[in-house]
Order: C-alpha cells, then structure tokens, then sequence
C-alpha cells in the first residue's frame, strides 16, 4: 500500500513539473523554415500550418518516419502549398530527426527555424536541433497540452510524459544531448 501511495507521489510530481521542466516556448521571429518532426501529426501539422499561414517562414520540412506524409497532406489541406513542403521520412527518432535533416536544412539555407512538436517533447527535440545545427537559431512553437493531467493519466499521453523524462537521461548519456 504504502508502495501505491509513493508512486502515486512520485507519478503526480512528474506531471506536476511536467510545464516548466519539459517545455521551451521562445519568441518567434521570421524564420526560414518550419521544422515539424512525425508523431501526433495531425495536431502538429495543424501547428505548422498555422504558423505558415501567419507567414513566419517560407518552408516546411517534414522529419520523421511513419506519419510525414500524412502530416503533408494535411498541411496541404490546411492552405500549404505542396511545393513548399520538403520531408525526410527516414528518422526513427529525435536524434536521427536532427541528424537527418541538418543536410536538408543546410541545402535550403536556413538560419533560422521554428520547431513544431509536442509540448513535452520540446526540451529534448530543440536541444537536439541545436547541437546537430548549432549555427541555426532554433525557436520553439509546442503543440499545447489539450487536456488535463487526471486525463493524460488515463491514455497514452500520460506515458510519453512521464517517458520524456527518462529520454531526456537517455539523450544526454548516449548523444551527449544537454536538454537542461
């Protein structure tokens, strides 16, 4: 029982922190690219379009194996023309998301670039994308948490929070990634 109760704490306290230590919004400025990695694509693709609505950068590139083309041809739905959205959709992670766009990336000219992910991925993904591309400014446009904490405790939203973390230990011992 009293395992259940200090697990409950400790799951509670993840979430808790979950805003301030896993999110990094910055100021935007005019970018050359929108970055939107796969995962949860259609409420990142959304994201994206808006901002390339708002006319923040010219380009888009999607990363990221199994939804990148899905998220293109919603992005394309959603007001983006198709000749302005590039993908790379090899990446089975966030590292190799960075890795595998930095040829991209450096081939369109980009100085500067707004990454679109999920609200609690935001830490690792931008501090990933800086050090693969540290000549790039990086800015940081989440997709907001959508519903409550006592919600995501009961769908998968819930376990890539509390995941996140311990990715973010796994990023800085294997890759050298500094997310803090």
């Amino acid at each position: 029982m009293v395992a259940v109760l200090v697990s409950g704490a400790a799951v509670a306290a993840a979430f808790k922190a979950s805003e301030p230590l896993l999110v990094v919004r910055t100021p935007i400025e005019a970018a050359d690219v929108i970055v939107v990695l796969g995962g949860d694509g259609p409420a990142r693709a959304w994201q994206a379009a808006g901002l390339y609505r708002e006319g923040a950068a010219p380009k888009v590139l999607v990363t990221g194996i199994g939804d990148c083309e899905n998220i293109r041809a919603y992005m394309v739905k959603e007001g983006v023309p198709q000749d302005v959205i590039q993908t790379e959709c090899a990446a089975r992670s966030t590292w190799e998301n960075a890795m595998f766009s930095a040829p991209l990336l450096t081939a369109m000219g980009a100085r500067r670039a707004i990454l679109v992910t999920s609200w609690f991925h935001t830490r690792r993904a931008i501090a990933c994308f800086r050090q693969v591309l540290p000549q790039v400014e990086w800015m940081s446009v989440p997709v907001e948490r959508g519903e409550s904490y006592r919600q995501m405790l009961s769908n998968h939203h819930g376990l890539s929070v509390l995941a996140e973390y311990a990715k973010i230990g796994w990023y800085s011992v294997r890759y050298g990634v500094a997310s803090f």
